[in-house]
C-alpha cells in the first residue's frame, strides 16, 4: 500500500528525531502505536459491517431464487395429479411389509453382550 523502502524510511526517523527529539521519542512512537490501532480496529469494524451486509444480500437472493424455482416447480407438477403405482409395485410393498411384520427381530451377539 505504502510503498516506502530503507532509505524513506531512515530520512522519517532523522526527521522525527530532530523535530521531536530523543526524551520525547518513546512517548511520541506509543502515542502514533494507539492511533494506528485505533484505526485498524475501526477499519476492521467497517469491514466486517460491509462483510455482514453483502452476505445479507447474498441471502435474500439466494433465498429469492430459491421461491422462484420452487414455485415454477410447483406450477409444473400439480398436486391433483399423482400417478398411481403400478399393480406389480403395490403387490411387492404389501408383500415386504408382511414379511417385516412376521419376522422376529434378530438380535446380534454384541448387542446381547452390551445387556
Amino acid at each position: 500500500m505504502f510503498d516506502i523502502g530503507a532509505s524513506e524510511l531512515l530520512v522519517i526517523v532523522v526527521v522525527a528525531i530532530l523535530v521531536i527529539g530523543p526524551k520525547d521519542m518513546p512517548g511520541a512512537l506509543r502515542t502514533a502505536g494507539r492511533w494506528i490501532g485505533k484505526i485498524r480496529r475501526t477499519s476492521a469494524h467497517f469491514r466486517a459491517g460491509f462483510d455482514a451486509m453483502v452476505r445479507e444480500a447474498e441471502m435474500e437472493e439466494m433465498e429469492r431464487k430459491w421461491k422462484e424455482q420452487n414455485e415454477r416447480i410447483m406450477a409444473e407438477t400439480p398436486q391433483g395429479e399423482m400417478e398411481p403405482l403400478p399393480a406389480s409395485a403395490e403387490a411387492a410393498a404389501s408383500d415386504t411389509d408382511a414379511a417385516d411384520a412376521n419376522e422376529p427381530s434378530r438380535v446380534s451377539d454384541a448387542e446381547r453382550k452390551d445387556s
